[in-house]
C-alpha cells in the first residue's frame, strides 16, 4: 500500500491514529523504498514515512536537487504540516545531514523532533576532501560498489545504470560540497549508528555529533561497513523503538 503523502512522502503501510511519525531519508543515490521493510516492521506502532528526493523512480524525470541547503528547505516547507504530531527523523548516509539540516529549520518555527537517528555519516562539521562527484562515471560507479548496499546486477545493466546516473551524481555533488560550522546545534537528542568497519566514518568522526545538539547523544556501534544496518535491521528497528517510545 502507497498512500498519497504528496511528491515527497511515501507511506507504505497504515499506521494507528495518533501515532509518533517516523520520516526516513535515504543514502545518496537511494529512494523511499529502501524503507519499505522498515515501514512493515514498525507501522503497528508508529507512522512511517519515507522521503523520495526528486530524481529517481516516479520523480525521476524531475531535475535531481545537487545542494542539500535546498533540499532541505523544500524538504521542511513538506513536514512543517505534519507537526501536528510528534515525529522522529532517522537518516542514513547522507540522509543523516538532510536530517540534521531540516531539524535545524524547523526549529526556527518551534518544532524539533523528538530524536534524530544518524546512520552512516560522521558529524556534519567533519570533513574530507572528496572529489568522486568530479569524477568520470565509471569512477562513481565503483565508488558505489566499494560501499556496498547496492544490487550489482543493477549496476551491471547499462539501461538501469543511464537511469540512476544523473541522480547517484548530484547527490554525491551535494553531499560532498556540504559544509557545516562546528557550532551548529539543534534541540533533539541524537543517536549515532554507525559500522565499526566503514571507510566513510570513524568512530571519532561518528561521536563528533554529540557537539551538534543541546540534548542527549548517544551512539551505538555495530560489525560491518558503510551499510551495516542491512546486517542489523532487527536491532537498528529496536533501537528507534525503543528511544522513541521512551521520548
Amino acid at each position: 500500500m502507497i498512500t498519497d503523502t504528496g511528491m515527497w512522502l511515501r507511506r507504505f503501510q497504515s499506521a494507528p491514529p495518533s501515532s509518533t511519525r517516523l520520516i526516513c531519508f535515504p543514502h545518496a543515490g537511494g529512494s523511499a523504498s529502501y524503507f519499505h521493510p522498515v515501514a512493515r516492521q514498525l507501522s503497528a506502532v508508529m507512522d512511517v514515512l519515507a522521503v523520495q528526493y526528486p530524481g529517481r523512480q516516479e520523480r525521476r524525470h524531475e531535475r535531481c536537487i545537487d545542494d542539500i541547503a535546498t533540499l532541505a528547505d523544500q524538504l521542511t516547507d513538506e513536514l512543517l504540516p505534519l507537526a501536528d504530531l510528534p515525529m522522529a527523523f532517522f537518516g542514513h548516509s547522507m540522509g543523516a545531514v538532510v536530517a540534521f539540516e531540516v531539524s535545524r529549520r524547523l526549529l526556527t518555527h518551534g518544532v524539533s523532533p523528538v530524536t534524530l537517528f544518524a546512520s552512516g555519516r560522521r558529524a556534519p562539521s567533519c570533513t574530507r576532501n572528496e572529489t568522486v562527484h568530479k569524477e568520470g562515471d565509471q569512477a562513481l560507479l565503483a565508488e558505489v560498489r566499494r560501499l556496498g548496499g547496492t544490487d550489482l546486477r543493477m549496476l551491471n545493466d547499462p539501461e538501469v545504470v543511464s537511469m540512476i546516473l544523473p541522480s547517484l551524481r548530484g547527490d554525491y555533488t551535494a553531499i560532498m560540497t556540504y559544509r557545516c560550522s562546528p557550532g551548529i546545534k539543534i534541540d533533539a537528542p541524537i543517536v549515532a549508528l554507525v559500522g565499526d568497519n566503514d571507510p566513510h566514518v570513524s568512530l571519532d568522526e561518528a561521536i563528533r555529533w554529540k557537539e551538534h545538539t543541546s540534548g542527549a547523544f548517544d551512539m551505538q556501534v555495530f560489525g560491518g561497513g558503510h551499510f551495516y544496518l542491512n546486517n542489523h535491521a532487527l536491532a537498528v528497528m529496536n533501537i528507534i523503538t525503543e528511544r522513541i517510545t521512551s521520548a
